[in-house]
Protein backbone atom coordinates (compact mmCIF):
# COMPACT_ATOMS: atom_id res chain seq x y z
CA UNK A 1 0.00 0.00 0.00
CA UNK A 2 1.33 3.60 -1.20
CA UNK A 3 0.76 6.08 2.01
CA UNK A 4 1.65 9.64 1.10
CA UNK A 5 3.36 12.33 3.55
CA UNK A 6 3.01 15.81 2.97
CA UNK A 7 6.49 17.32 4.16
CA UNK A 8 5.77 20.66 3.87
CA UNK A 9 6.20 21.61 7.30
CA UNK A 10 9.58 19.87 7.75
CA UNK A 11 11.10 21.41 4.47
CA UNK A 12 10.10 24.99 5.82
CA UNK A 13 11.67 24.17 9.08
CA UNK A 14 14.55 25.91 10.25
CA UNK A 15 18.07 24.48 11.26
CA UNK A 16 19.18 25.31 14.24
CA UNK A 17 23.06 26.15 14.78
CA UNK A 18 24.26 23.41 16.25
CA UNK A 19 22.80 20.66 13.87
CA UNK A 20 24.65 22.88 10.98
CA UNK A 21 27.69 23.03 13.35
CA UNK A 22 27.63 19.58 14.04
CA UNK A 23 27.03 18.82 10.43
CA UNK A 24 29.74 20.74 8.92
CA UNK A 25 31.95 19.01 11.47
CA UNK A 26 32.01 15.91 10.13
CA UNK A 27 33.32 16.98 6.87
CA UNK A 28 36.47 19.04 9.08
CA UNK A 29 37.30 15.50 10.54
CA UNK A 30 36.81 13.45 7.18
CA UNK A 31 39.40 16.43 5.54
CA UNK A 32 41.95 15.87 8.57
CA UNK A 33 42.20 12.21 6.82
CA UNK A 34 41.03 12.83 3.20
CA UNK A 35 43.67 15.81 2.98
CA UNK A 36 46.37 13.82 4.21
CA UNK A 37 46.02 11.49 1.50
CA UNK A 38 45.82 13.70 -1.33
CA UNK A 39 48.06 16.31 -0.50
CA UNK A 40 51.26 14.17 1.58
CA UNK A 41 50.06 10.42 1.46
CA UNK A 42 52.12 9.87 -2.05
CA UNK A 43 54.66 12.38 -1.31
CA UNK A 44 55.50 10.09 2.02
CA UNK A 45 55.21 6.93 -0.15
CA UNK A 46 57.89 8.24 -2.80
CA UNK A 47 60.09 10.54 -0.52
CA UNK A 48 59.76 8.78 2.70
CA UNK A 49 59.11 5.20 2.19
CA UNK A 50 60.55 5.47 -1.35
CA UNK A 51 57.90 3.15 -3.24
CA UNK A 52 58.11 4.44 -7.08
CA UNK A 53 56.00 6.65 -8.21
CA UNK A 54 54.02 4.88 -11.26
CA UNK A 55 53.76 2.33 -8.40
CA UNK A 56 51.58 4.74 -6.52
CA UNK A 57 49.75 5.86 -8.80
CA UNK A 58 48.62 2.50 -10.03
CA UNK A 59 48.17 1.47 -6.52
CA UNK A 60 45.94 4.74 -6.11
CA UNK A 61 43.72 4.31 -9.32
CA UNK A 62 43.55 0.25 -8.54
CA UNK A 63 41.71 1.33 -5.27
CA UNK A 64 39.46 4.09 -6.88
CA UNK A 65 38.30 1.30 -9.07
CA UNK A 66 37.47 -0.73 -6.02
CA UNK A 67 35.83 1.94 -4.36
CA UNK A 68 33.65 2.92 -7.31
CA UNK A 69 31.80 -0.85 -7.27
CA UNK A 70 31.53 -0.48 -3.48
CA UNK A 71 29.70 3.45 -3.61
CA UNK A 72 26.81 1.81 -5.65
CA UNK A 73 26.43 -1.69 -2.67
CA UNK A 74 26.77 1.17 -0.09
CA UNK A 75 24.09 3.35 -1.63
CA UNK A 76 21.90 0.48 -2.19
CA UNK A 77 22.21 -0.79 1.19
CA UNK A 78 21.75 3.13 3.11
CA UNK A 79 18.21 2.97 0.96
CA UNK A 80 17.42 -0.38 2.31
CA UNK A 81 18.14 0.76 5.77
CA UNK A 82 15.40 1.78 8.24
CA UNK A 83 15.86 2.64 11.73
CA UNK A 84 14.94 4.47 14.49
CA UNK A 85 17.82 6.64 13.80
CA UNK A 86 17.56 6.76 10.20
CA UNK A 87 18.56 5.86 7.13
CA UNK A 88 22.38 7.19 6.87
CA UNK A 89 23.25 8.30 10.17
CA UNK A 90 23.72 4.48 11.66
CA UNK A 91 26.14 3.99 8.80
CA UNK A 92 28.11 7.74 9.68
CA UNK A 93 28.35 6.05 13.04
CA UNK A 94 29.80 2.64 13.13
CA UNK A 95 32.12 3.24 10.24
CA UNK A 96 33.94 6.56 12.36
CA UNK A 97 36.08 4.89 14.27
CA UNK A 98 37.10 2.24 11.72
CA UNK A 99 38.17 5.44 9.32
CA UNK A 100 40.06 7.03 12.09
CA UNK A 101 42.44 4.06 12.75
CA UNK A 102 42.65 3.03 9.22
CA UNK A 103 44.79 6.23 8.55
CA UNK A 104 46.87 5.37 11.11
CA UNK A 105 47.57 2.01 9.72
CA UNK A 106 48.61 3.82 6.32
CA UNK A 107 51.83 5.05 8.06
CA UNK A 108 52.81 2.06 10.36
CA UNK A 109 54.85 0.07 7.17
CA UNK A 110 57.10 -2.37 8.78
CA UNK A 111 60.51 -2.14 8.06
CA UNK A 112 60.75 -5.67 5.52
CA UNK A 113 61.65 -6.32 1.82
CA UNK A 114 59.98 -4.28 -0.47
CA UNK A 115 57.69 -6.67 -1.77
CA UNK A 116 56.37 -6.84 1.80
CA UNK A 117 55.99 -3.11 1.68
CA UNK A 118 54.10 -2.58 -1.33
CA UNK A 119 51.99 -5.52 -0.29
CA UNK A 120 51.48 -3.47 3.08
CA UNK A 121 50.74 -0.58 1.21
CA UNK A 122 48.57 -1.81 -0.71
CA UNK A 123 46.20 -3.32 1.92
CA UNK A 124 45.82 -0.67 4.00
CA UNK A 125 46.09 1.73 1.44
CA UNK A 126 42.82 0.26 0.08
CA UNK A 127 41.24 -0.50 3.14
CA UNK A 128 41.27 3.45 4.14
CA UNK A 129 39.66 4.33 1.13
CA UNK A 130 36.76 1.41 1.60
CA UNK A 131 36.05 3.24 4.94
CA UNK A 132 36.46 6.62 3.18
CA UNK A 133 33.59 5.76 0.71
CA UNK A 134 31.02 4.24 3.22
CA UNK A 135 31.40 6.85 5.53
CA UNK A 136 31.26 9.73 3.15
CA UNK A 137 28.29 8.54 1.07
CA UNK A 138 26.83 7.86 4.01
CA UNK A 139 27.68 11.53 5.88
CA UNK A 140 27.17 13.07 2.02
CA UNK A 141 23.20 11.63 1.71
CA UNK A 142 22.11 13.39 4.76
CA UNK A 143 22.08 16.54 3.23
CA UNK A 144 19.22 15.35 1.04
CA UNK A 145 17.85 13.94 4.34
CA UNK A 146 17.93 16.58 6.73
CA UNK A 147 15.61 19.22 4.55
CA UNK A 148 14.82 19.52 1.40
CA UNK A 149 14.65 23.37 1.54
CA UNK A 150 16.91 24.55 -1.17
CA UNK A 151 18.38 27.38 1.14
CA UNK A 152 18.90 25.16 4.02
CA UNK A 153 20.96 22.93 1.83
CA UNK A 154 23.01 25.66 0.60
CA UNK A 155 23.77 27.03 4.23
CA UNK A 156 24.52 23.29 5.10
CA UNK A 157 26.92 23.48 2.56
CA UNK A 158 28.50 26.61 3.25
CA UNK A 159 29.23 24.99 6.81
CA UNK A 160 30.40 21.81 5.46
CA UNK A 161 32.17 23.64 2.79
CA UNK A 162 33.40 25.73 5.76
CA UNK A 163 34.33 23.20 7.64
CA UNK A 164 36.07 21.15 5.60
CA UNK A 165 38.36 23.91 4.27
CA UNK A 166 39.75 23.98 7.71
CA UNK A 167 40.03 20.45 7.87
CA UNK A 168 42.11 20.94 4.45
CA UNK A 169 44.14 23.98 6.21
CA UNK A 170 45.25 22.54 9.13
CA UNK A 171 46.36 19.51 7.78
CA UNK A 172 48.29 21.86 4.93
CA UNK A 173 49.60 23.84 7.77
CA UNK A 174 50.61 21.89 10.53
CA UNK A 175 51.45 18.17 8.82
CA UNK A 176 54.47 18.99 8.05
CA UNK A 177 55.86 21.16 10.87
CA UNK A 178 54.67 18.46 12.97
CA UNK A 179 56.78 15.75 11.40
CA UNK A 180 59.94 18.37 12.23
CA UNK A 181 58.66 18.85 15.56
CA UNK A 182 58.71 15.28 16.05
CA UNK A 183 62.21 14.52 14.43
CA UNK A 184 61.52 14.05 10.16
CA UNK A 185 61.45 10.28 10.75
CA UNK A 186 59.15 8.17 9.88
CA UNK A 187 57.98 7.72 13.17
CA UNK A 188 57.34 11.46 12.83
CA UNK A 189 54.98 10.61 10.25
CA UNK A 190 53.21 7.66 12.50
CA UNK A 191 52.37 10.11 14.94
CA UNK A 192 50.63 12.33 12.44
CA UNK A 193 48.59 10.10 10.69
CA UNK A 194 47.48 8.90 14.61
CA UNK A 195 46.37 12.19 15.46
CA UNK A 196 44.54 13.30 12.73
CA UNK A 197 42.74 9.79 12.60
CA UNK A 198 41.74 10.18 16.02
CA UNK A 199 40.29 13.83 15.49
CA UNK A 200 38.85 12.13 12.25
CA UNK A 201 36.65 9.49 14.13
CA UNK A 202 35.87 11.77 16.86
CA UNK A 203 34.06 14.81 14.51
CA UNK A 204 32.08 11.65 12.50
CA UNK A 205 31.00 10.79 15.68
CA UNK A 206 29.57 14.44 16.84
CA UNK A 207 27.73 14.39 13.69
CA UNK A 208 25.85 11.03 13.97
CA UNK A 209 24.67 12.02 17.18
CA UNK A 210 23.46 15.37 16.38
CA UNK A 211 21.89 15.70 13.02
CA UNK A 212 18.91 14.68 12.40
CA UNK A 213 16.74 12.71 9.29
CA UNK A 214 13.57 14.43 8.11
CA UNK A 215 12.60 13.92 4.74
CA UNK A 216 11.01 10.55 3.95
CA UNK A 217 9.91 9.41 0.71
CA UNK A 218 6.33 9.81 -0.52
CA UNK A 219 6.16 6.50 -0.89
CA UNK A 220 6.81 4.73 2.13
CA UNK A 221 7.05 1.42 0.06
CA UNK A 222 9.81 3.13 -2.00
CA UNK A 223 12.80 1.45 -0.96
CA UNK A 224 11.49 -1.92 0.00
CA UNK A 225 11.78 -3.94 -3.74
CA UNK A 226 13.76 -1.57 -5.51
CA UNK A 227 15.16 -3.26 -8.57
CA UNK A 228 18.20 -2.79 -10.56
CA UNK A 229 16.39 -2.04 -14.02
CA UNK A 230 14.86 0.76 -12.20
CA UNK A 231 17.57 2.14 -10.63
CA UNK A 232 19.76 1.79 -13.89
CA UNK A 233 16.27 3.74 -15.78
CA UNK A 234 15.90 6.39 -12.81
CA UNK A 235 20.04 7.21 -13.40
CA UNK A 236 19.64 7.67 -16.98
CA UNK A 237 16.69 9.46 -17.14
CA UNK A 238 17.66 12.01 -15.04
CA UNK A 239 20.26 14.16 -17.09
CA UNK A 240 20.97 16.55 -14.13
CA UNK A 241 21.89 13.81 -12.48
CA UNK A 242 24.67 12.82 -14.82
CA UNK A 243 25.73 16.21 -15.67
CA UNK A 244 26.89 16.43 -12.04
CA UNK A 245 28.53 12.83 -12.05
CA UNK A 246 30.73 14.85 -14.55
CA UNK A 247 31.10 17.86 -12.63
CA UNK A 248 32.11 15.90 -9.63
CA UNK A 249 34.26 13.97 -11.14
CA UNK A 250 36.59 16.49 -12.64
CA UNK A 251 36.28 18.65 -10.06
CA UNK A 252 37.86 15.82 -7.86
CA UNK A 253 40.16 15.10 -10.35
CA UNK A 254 41.54 18.83 -10.66
CA UNK A 255 41.37 19.27 -6.83
CA UNK A 256 43.22 16.11 -5.69
CA UNK A 257 45.86 16.44 -8.76
CA UNK A 258 46.58 19.87 -7.33
CA UNK A 259 46.78 19.04 -4.06
CA UNK A 260 49.38 16.41 -5.05
CA UNK A 261 51.44 17.93 -7.40
CA UNK A 262 51.70 21.33 -5.20
CA UNK A 263 54.19 19.48 -2.72
CA UNK A 264 56.46 18.44 -5.43
CA UNK A 265 55.95 22.19 -6.94
CA UNK A 266 57.54 23.70 -3.76
CA UNK A 267 59.66 21.11 -3.21
CA UNK A 268 61.88 20.77 -6.88
CA UNK A 269 60.50 24.03 -8.45
CA UNK A 270 60.27 26.56 -5.70
CA UNK A 271 62.82 24.79 -3.82
CA UNK A 272 61.65 24.68 -0.47
CA UNK A 273 59.04 22.04 0.67
CA UNK A 274 58.15 24.00 3.42
CA UNK A 275 56.52 26.70 0.93
CA UNK A 276 53.98 24.04 1.10
CA UNK A 277 52.52 25.53 4.84
CA UNK A 278 52.56 28.70 2.97
CA UNK A 279 50.66 27.44 -0.29
CA UNK A 280 48.20 25.65 1.71
CA UNK A 281 47.64 28.88 4.09
CA UNK A 282 47.10 31.01 0.94
CA UNK A 283 44.77 28.50 -0.29
CA UNK A 284 42.49 27.82 3.16
CA UNK A 285 42.35 31.17 5.07
CA UNK A 286 41.22 33.30 2.07
CA UNK A 287 38.70 30.66 1.22
CA UNK A 288 37.37 30.73 5.01
CA UNK A 289 36.66 34.26 4.75
CA UNK A 290 35.01 34.25 1.61
CA UNK A 291 32.63 31.63 3.24
CA UNK A 292 31.00 34.37 5.47
CA UNK A 293 29.28 35.65 2.69
CA UNK A 294 28.17 32.65 0.57
CA UNK A 295 25.22 32.67 1.76
CA UNK A 296 24.24 36.07 0.79
CA UNK A 297 25.41 35.34 -2.40
CA UNK A 298 23.44 32.22 -2.55
CA UNK A 299 20.22 33.80 -1.98
CA UNK A 300 20.24 36.45 -4.23
CA UNK A 301 22.35 34.75 -7.44
CA UNK A 302 21.68 31.31 -7.10
CA UNK A 303 24.03 27.86 -6.89
CA UNK A 304 24.71 27.51 -10.48
CA UNK A 305 25.61 31.37 -11.42
CA UNK A 306 28.28 31.45 -7.98
CA UNK A 307 29.47 28.15 -9.61
CA UNK A 308 30.25 29.61 -12.69
CA UNK A 309 31.82 32.92 -11.35
CA UNK A 310 33.62 30.49 -9.32
CA UNK A 311 35.36 28.86 -12.12
CA UNK A 312 36.29 31.79 -14.19
CA UNK A 313 37.73 32.70 -11.41
CA UNK A 314 39.82 29.95 -10.89
CA UNK A 315 40.81 30.01 -14.75
CA UNK A 316 41.95 33.47 -14.29
CA UNK A 317 44.28 32.47 -10.72
CA UNK A 318 45.96 29.27 -12.83
CA UNK A 319 47.65 31.71 -15.35
CA UNK A 320 49.20 33.84 -12.54
CA UNK A 321 52.18 32.13 -12.15
CA UNK A 322 52.82 32.31 -15.40
CA UNK A 323 54.52 35.72 -14.58
CA UNK A 324 57.21 34.25 -12.85
CA UNK A 325 57.28 30.25 -12.13
CA UNK A 326 59.92 29.93 -9.64
CA UNK A 327 58.64 33.41 -7.48
CA UNK A 328 57.00 31.96 -4.09
CA UNK A 329 54.91 35.21 -4.47
CA UNK A 330 53.58 34.80 -7.41
CA UNK A 331 52.21 30.94 -6.51
CA UNK A 332 50.98 32.38 -3.06
CA UNK A 333 48.86 35.24 -5.09
CA UNK A 334 47.92 32.69 -7.72
CA UNK A 335 46.20 30.11 -5.06
CA UNK A 336 44.77 33.03 -2.62
CA UNK A 337 42.41 33.76 -5.89
CA UNK A 338 41.82 30.63 -6.86
CA UNK A 339 40.43 29.66 -3.11
CA UNK A 340 38.23 32.55 -3.38
CA UNK A 341 36.61 31.48 -6.68
CA UNK A 342 37.00 27.88 -5.57
CA UNK A 343 34.24 28.93 -2.96
CA UNK A 344 31.70 29.40 -5.46
CA UNK A 345 32.40 25.46 -6.28
CA UNK A 346 32.85 23.90 -3.45
CA UNK A 347 29.63 25.57 -1.71
CA UNK A 348 27.72 24.54 -4.34
CA UNK A 349 28.92 21.05 -5.60
CA UNK A 350 26.96 18.45 -3.29
CA UNK A 351 23.74 20.78 -3.19
CA UNK A 352 23.57 20.23 -6.58
CA UNK A 353 23.77 16.85 -6.37
CA UNK A 354 21.08 16.41 -3.35
CA UNK A 355 18.68 18.62 -6.35
CA UNK A 356 19.15 16.19 -8.25
CA UNK A 357 17.97 13.58 -6.35
CA UNK A 358 14.68 15.49 -5.74
CA UNK A 359 14.55 15.63 -9.37
CA UNK A 360 14.67 11.97 -9.78
CA UNK A 361 11.87 11.44 -7.51
CA UNK A 362 9.55 13.83 -9.15
CA UNK A 363 10.10 12.58 -12.69
CA UNK A 364 10.45 8.87 -11.46
CA UNK A 365 8.16 8.76 -8.32
CA UNK A 366 11.76 6.82 -7.17
CA UNK A 367 13.33 8.03 -3.97
CA UNK A 368 16.86 6.54 -3.99
CA UNK A 369 18.96 9.16 -2.65
CA UNK A 370 21.34 6.74 -1.22
CA UNK A 371 21.95 4.88 -4.53
CA UNK A 372 21.69 8.24 -6.68
CA UNK A 373 24.24 9.95 -3.82
CA UNK A 374 26.58 7.00 -4.13
CA UNK A 375 26.74 7.19 -7.71
CA UNK A 376 27.36 10.49 -8.15
CA UNK A 377 29.99 10.16 -5.42
CA UNK A 378 31.58 7.59 -7.58
CA UNK A 379 32.07 10.43 -10.13
CA UNK A 380 34.31 12.11 -6.87
CA UNK A 381 35.92 8.91 -5.90
CA UNK A 382 37.17 8.39 -9.42
CA UNK A 383 38.29 12.10 -9.73
CA UNK A 384 40.06 11.64 -6.24
CA UNK A 385 41.69 8.53 -7.93
CA UNK A 386 42.36 10.07 -11.24
CA UNK A 387 44.16 13.25 -9.53
CA UNK A 388 46.55 11.52 -7.52
CA UNK A 389 46.95 8.67 -10.75
CA UNK A 390 47.65 11.04 -13.19
CA UNK A 391 50.53 12.48 -11.14
CA UNK A 392 52.13 9.44 -10.21
CA UNK A 393 51.48 8.09 -13.68
CA UNK A 394 52.98 11.14 -15.26
CA UNK A 395 55.90 11.76 -12.86
CA UNK A 396 56.55 8.12 -13.64
CA UNK A 397 56.71 8.49 -17.22
CA UNK A 398 58.76 11.27 -17.53
CA UNK A 399 61.28 9.72 -14.91
CA UNK A 400 60.79 11.16 -11.69
CA UNK A 401 63.26 9.58 -9.38
CA UNK A 402 61.89 8.30 -5.78
CA UNK A 403 64.04 8.02 -2.61
CA UNK A 404 64.36 12.03 -0.89
CA UNK A 405 67.18 14.24 -1.77
CA UNK A 406 67.67 13.81 -5.78
CA UNK A 407 68.18 16.07 -8.57
CA UNK A 408 65.23 15.60 -11.13
CA UNK A 409 65.31 16.31 -14.79
CA UNK A 410 64.62 18.95 -16.83
CA UNK A 411 61.73 17.34 -18.20
CA UNK A 412 60.66 16.21 -14.96
CA UNK A 413 60.67 19.81 -13.82
CA UNK A 414 58.28 20.92 -16.90
CA UNK A 415 55.81 18.07 -16.48
CA UNK A 416 55.41 19.10 -11.97
CA UNK A 417 54.83 23.10 -13.67
CA UNK A 418 52.12 21.40 -16.31
CA UNK A 419 50.62 19.97 -13.67
CA UNK A 420 50.48 22.98 -11.60
CA UNK A 421 49.45 25.24 -13.69
CA UNK A 422 47.49 24.10 -17.00
CA UNK A 423 45.80 20.90 -15.92
CA UNK A 424 44.17 22.72 -13.55
CA UNK A 425 43.18 25.69 -15.81
CA UNK A 426 41.87 22.81 -18.58
CA UNK A 427 39.71 21.51 -16.37
CA UNK A 428 37.85 24.35 -14.78
CA UNK A 429 36.81 25.28 -18.95
CA UNK A 430 35.10 22.19 -19.14
CA UNK A 431 33.46 22.30 -15.93
CA UNK A 432 32.07 26.05 -17.34
CA UNK A 433 30.83 23.99 -20.40
CA UNK A 434 28.79 21.75 -18.00
CA UNK A 435 26.61 24.22 -16.27
CA UNK A 436 26.31 26.27 -19.13
CA UNK A 437 23.52 23.27 -19.77
CA UNK A 438 22.34 22.86 -16.48
CA UNK A 439 18.82 24.08 -16.51
CA UNK A 440 17.57 22.38 -12.61
CA UNK A 441 17.57 25.84 -10.70
CA UNK A 442 14.63 27.19 -13.31
CA UNK A 443 12.49 24.45 -12.33
CA UNK A 444 13.22 23.21 -9.09
CA UNK A 445 10.84 25.48 -7.32
CA UNK A 446 8.24 23.15 -8.96
CA UNK A 447 9.70 20.54 -7.94
CA UNK A 448 9.79 21.31 -4.70
CA UNK A 449 6.42 22.22 -4.29
CA UNK A 450 4.82 19.31 -5.82
CA UNK A 451 6.90 17.25 -4.16
CA UNK A 452 6.00 18.91 -0.60
CA UNK A 453 2.40 17.96 -1.50
CA UNK A 454 3.20 14.92 -2.35
CA UNK A 455 3.02 14.97 -5.86
CA UNK A 456 4.58 13.81 -8.91
CA UNK A 457 6.07 15.51 -12.08
CA UNK A 458 2.80 15.96 -14.37
CA UNK A 459 4.44 15.88 -17.50
CA UNK A 460 8.05 15.98 -19.28
CA UNK A 461 9.77 18.79 -18.68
Amino acid sequence: MNSFINNSDIDSEKIKFKERFSFGLGDYGTNLTYTLMVTFLAYFYTEVVGVSAILVGSLMFFARVIDGILCVFVGIKIDKTNTKYGKARPWVLFTAIPFGLSAFLMSTIPEASDNVKIWYVCITYLLANILFTANNIAYGSLLALITRSIYERGVLSVFRNGLSTLGSLTVGVFTLPIVGYFGNTKVSWIILFAIFGFFTAVCLIITGLNVRERIKPIKEDNDSNIKFDQVLKAMLKNKYWIMIFFYLFITFTSLTALSTVSVYYSKYILEDVYYMSYISMAQYIPSSLTLLIIPYLLRHFGKRNLALFGLIVCCIACLIPLIDKQNALYIIISTVVRSIGFCGVGATMFAFLADTIDYGEWITKLRIQGILFSAGTLGQTLGMGMGTTSIGWILGAFGFISGGDVQQTNEVLSVIEFLFIYFPFILALINIAILCFYKLESIYSEVERDLSNGKFRSEEI
